[in-house]
């Protein structure tokens, strides 16, 4: 289960070795930016590939047809459903 992670600063530090920082700061350099905005774009991109790939609902091929035929023809609602719907509150 992923780890929440809570910060309530607008600041946030990270230790990194001497070659890496070097390695970083000419990375930024090269994209005519400062260290900070840099570092937190490049993180932001990569927040947003993850975020995309976990929020994605990934099925097979053959579940996808089942899921398509379902919604063309859904089945007729069964006592349970009915019951189900029934108790709903009438607003939501």
């Amino acid at each position: 289960m992923a780890r929440v992670a809570l910060d309530d600063t607008d600041r946030m530090n990270i230790r990194v070795k001497p070659d890496v920082k070097a390695r970083l700061l000419r990375a930024a350099a090269l994209r005519h930016t400062d260290l900070t905005n840099f570092v937190t774009q490049s993180a932001l991109r990569e927040a947003e590939s993850v975020i995309a790939e976990a929020d994605a609902l990934k099925v097979s091929e053959r579940d996808l047809g089942r899921i398509l035929e379902l919604l063309d023809n859904p089945p007729k609602p069964n006592p349970k459903l009915r019951a189900a719907a029934k108790a709903l509150p009438k607003s939501l």
